[in-house]
């Protein structure tokens, strides 16, 4: 049977010049991809500045021992997700106890992110009651959103309080913060991020929260800017 040169001319122009727009369609993705890496991080903190920043007398608290936090787990990932990790344990005379953690990480993207306590205390053995968003005011202009929740166990139980920031942005989930990692991204940036955590061992929340705001509140104020910009403003 003779070949129909006429349609196959026509079948293979059409195979070309679809390739062409393939092609053509995958190099303007590459092209936009690599415009689009990030390229500049936001802060990278020397080994021991986070332990400077962070006063030893926050208020009517003193520092009083390193021990007694719940941690993150100690495997290899959160290893490489943390450049710095504080803990401490403040005392008062007149007011109760306060555990802080502060966990800075100087890259945020797709494969590292902050670990939330809601994954540390259970992994302890704590139960969690559900996790409320409320409003915390730091002081004049600073004013964001935090989450809390009681973490009780055998033991003790624990009222906490606790936010985060990813480059400038406070997200309050981890959905919120996948999003706030792609916006910097998007603006050829590679956020930094930071988890601040307060709590104090008391039955009830009711009686915890309002030592809890004042803590935070003294601890952002008794910073040098550079500290509250490390850890509210980004």
């Amino acid at each position: 049977m003779p070949r129909d040169t006429g349609t196959e001319s026509a079948m293979t122009s059409q195979l070309t010049r679809r390739h062409m727009l393939m092609g053509a369609a995958l190099t303007a993705t590459a092209v936009v991809a690599f415009a689009r890496e990030p390229r500049e991080t936001m802060r990278r903190l020397k080994p021991g500045e986070l332990e400077a920043m962070i006063p030893t007398q926050i208020g009517q608290w003193s520092f009083e021992t390193r021990s007694g936090l719940v941690l993150p787990p100690d495997d290899p990932l959160v290893k490489s997700l943390y450049s710095d990790v504080l803990t401490r344990v403040y005392v008062s005379e007149d007011r109760p106890p306060v555990m802080l953690l502060i966990a800075y990480s100087n890259t945020q993207n797709g494969m590292l992110q902050l670990h939330r306590p809601e994954v540390c205390y259970p992994a302890g053995g704590y139960s969690l009651t559900e996790t409320k968003t409320k409003s915390l005011d730091l002081g004049p202009g600073i004013q964001i959103p935090a989450r809390f929740f009681s973490a009780e166990s055998p033991s003790r139980t624990e009222q906490v309080m606790y936010w985060t920031r990813i480059g400038a942005e406070s997200p309050t989930s981890w959905i919120d913060q996948r999003a706030a990692v792609i916006r910097a991204n998007l603006n050829q940036v590679i956020p930094d991020g930071i988890l601040v955590r307060v709590s104090t061992v008391l039955p009830d929340y009711g009686s915890a929260e309002p030592v809890l705001r004042e803590f935070a509140s003294a601890m952002i104020r008794d910073l040098q800017p550079n500290g509250r910009k490390l850890l509210v403003t980004g």
